[in-house]
């Protein structure tokens, strides 16, 4: 029997220096992928991923083509089958990629474009964002609106990554204070997050118009498997909702629990996550009757998904 498998795509803040090389140097498939990265973006993106450095990387306008590419590299070399997907964030184009709703090519243009964006909008204004663990979002909410009003700067609940791990996004110093608070009100910790600028917060509004217009000179399709949006964790169903979702993502929340919650009424046996970092494995594995959840990160782990599919395969 074929074993249904779900794939993941993290986003944001899980770049690093050689992410997906050896994946690349021993697959023609994900080879392939950044060079169709290379043409579409102008610079090589493979040579950029395997010298860095780590502080390009991390600029977003080179961080988000280059997660998205080092992600859909480790899934080509993987050439497995699935029957769902979700990517956090701007991840969320990955799955798309897959499940064919928008070409690569289009996609990655829209993905360069917003990484321009938004590091343009980064750049006017001090920014941050940290997770909060150990509070559920009804606890983290009054602190944050407190200190909003006290500071009188842009600060929003911006990923509800699980009901124990909240992310903030704002102005970097009213981020810092809210964690302070939220420490001493007995937040478990308080995470500054390695991204450079205040993702899915109204300081990214400068953006938004060229992010809207880059997505209306895509073509989008209705995908030929469930892509789940983590705006609100349901499975699209026409190219309007998804163009509309892709915009507003910029600056609104990522509910990803609600995405990850949502795919386990798929009846999978194995979640596949396929980046350089494992961030979403460890908050899969937290979901009460969660399938297995594997990370693929390299070409180990890309054979060793392939070995476990095949062998379910033959049973």
């Amino acid at each position: 029997m074929t074993k249904r498998v779900a794939a993941i795509f993290p986003g944001q803040g899980s770049q690093s220096v050689g992410m997906a090389v050896d994946a690349a140097e021993h697959a023609v498939s994900a080879r392939d992928v950044f060079a169709r990265a290379a043409r579409v973006l102008g610079y090589d993106l493979l040579a950029l991923v395997r010298e860095g450095p780590d502080e390009r990387l991390r600029e977003t306008q080179y961080s988000q083509p280059a997660i998205f590419t080092a992600n859909l590299a480790l899934f080509a070399a993987s050439d497995v089958s699935v029957v769902v997907s979700a990517g956090h964030s701007f991840a969320e184009f990955c799955s798309l990629v897959i499940a064919g709703a928008i070409s690569f090519e289009d996609a990655l243009h829209v993905v360069d474009e917003r990484g321009r964006a938004m590091g343009e909008a980064a750049g006017r204004a001090r920014g941050g964002m940290s997770a909060v663990l150990g509070f559920d979002a009804e606890r983290v909410r009054p602190v944050v609106e407190r200190v909003r009003e006290e500071t009188g700067n842009v600060l929003q609940l911006a990923n509800f990554n699980a009901p124990t791990q909240i992310v903030l996004s704002g102005d970097l110093y009213a981020v810092r204070i809210a964690g302070e608070a939220l420490l001493e009100a007995g937040a478990k910790r308080v995470v500054p997050l390695n991204v450079s600028g205040a993702w899915h917060s109204e300081l990214m509004r400068p953006a938004v118009a060229r992010v809207a217009a880059a997505v209306r000179a895509a073509e989008i399709r209705v995908p030929r498997f469930d892509v789940i949006s983590n705006i609100n964790g349901e499975a699209y169903r026409d190219p309007e909702t998804i163009a509309a979702s892709l915009v507003g993502s910029v600056t609104g929340e990522v509910r990803w629990h609600e995405a990850a919650q949502r795919l386990l009424t798929y009846d999978l046996d194995l979640v596949a996550e396929f980046g350089a970092s494992a961030v979403l494995t460890p908050l899969m594995r937290r979901i009460t009757n969660a399938p297995q959840t594997v990370a693929v990160t390299d070409m180990e782990s890309v054979r060793a998904l392939c070995d476990a599919v095949a062998e379910e395969a033959r049973a």
